[in-house]
């Protein structure tokens, strides 16, 4: 039991929960539109989500959830470290025009953490934090994938992006309510500017406003739509019951899973 844990522990830890995630975003995406991508992408998807999201999260250790990672940080700083090899050895198979996209989103991902106007990163201005990784998953799941495929990138395609960063913003607010009693008040986070309440009414909202863009769509699948309204009604739900004080892997586990779950729908409802 303790080594199943402490395995456990580490595919959350190590952020591969968050890059299986990112990449189910990543497949939806192939689906809704028929594309077909090289084993190389998916496997830059992964390391590059799974590398930049652990340089973010580990760049500076601080905040009462990081202080049980003492132990078991160099280990991660490791795998990481393995991983960002492979990354960059898989970049030299990808095109030019895949690079310079994914540079942008990573260009968005490094300033996130590291200061750069008075000693302040993206994350340190008001409540630009959630738009900056809304944009940047949005960006690598729906974006780049059609660069990489030289699809065009067409009416449908945008609100299928901007659908996405409505999408991420609401799995981010339970992180934000959970955060509320460790977040420096400099932070200027939504749950902290205006309550929890209003936070989890804006999620919502959000959701909904998704959902009516797909209404919008020149072409869509059955498959997608039906989908795509029982992910968004569990995420809802979720952000719901999202408290300040929650169990430990409630948002960690179960409301970062959420597009892995989207996904399987996805896929069973096309059996269907």
């Amino acid at each position: 039991m303790k080594i199943f844990k402490r395995v456990f522990a580490f595919y959350i830890n190590s952020s591969i929960h968050v890059a299986l995630a990112v990449v189910a975003l990543l497949a939806i995406s192939v689906l809704e539109y028929n594309l077909v991508l090289s084993k190389e992408l998916w496997a830059f998807v992964f390391l590059g989500a799974l590398t930049g999201y652990n340089f973010v999260k580990y760049a500076k250790v601080a905040g009462l959830h990081h202080r049980s990672l003492t132990y078991s940080l160099k280990t991660i700083q490791v795998f990481s470290g393995i991983c960002f090899v492979f990354l960059a050895f898989i970049a030299f198979k990808l095109s030019i025009s895949t690079l310079l996209v994914t540079a942008g989103f990573a260009l968005a991902t490094f300033f996130y953490a590291v200061p750069f106007v008075r000693h302040k990163n993206l994350r340190n201005f008001s409540s630009l934090k959630i738009f900056v990784v809304a944009f940047v998953w949005a960006g690598v799941t729906v974006i780049l994938p059609m660069v990489a495929t030289e699809s065009s990138i067409s009416a449908d395609v945008l609100l299928s992006f901007f659908q996405r960063i409505m999408i991420v913003v609401a799995l981010i607010l339970p992180f934000e309510i959970r955060d509320v009693p460790y977040d420096s008040l400099n932070l200027k986070t939504l749950p902290q500017q205006f309550g929890v309440r209003n936070t989890k009414l804006l999620g919502l909202a959000v959701l909904c406003l998704c959902l009516v863009f797909e209404f919008f769509k020149h072409q869509s699948q059955v498959a997608y739509i039906i989908s795509l309204l029982v992910f968004c009604v569990i995420l809802g739900w979720m952000l719901v019951i999202s408290k300040t004080h929650q169990t430990r892997f409630f948002s960690s586990f179960w409301v970062e899973g959420l597009p892995i779950i989207w996904f399987l729908l996805f896929l069973l409802f096309e059996q269907l």
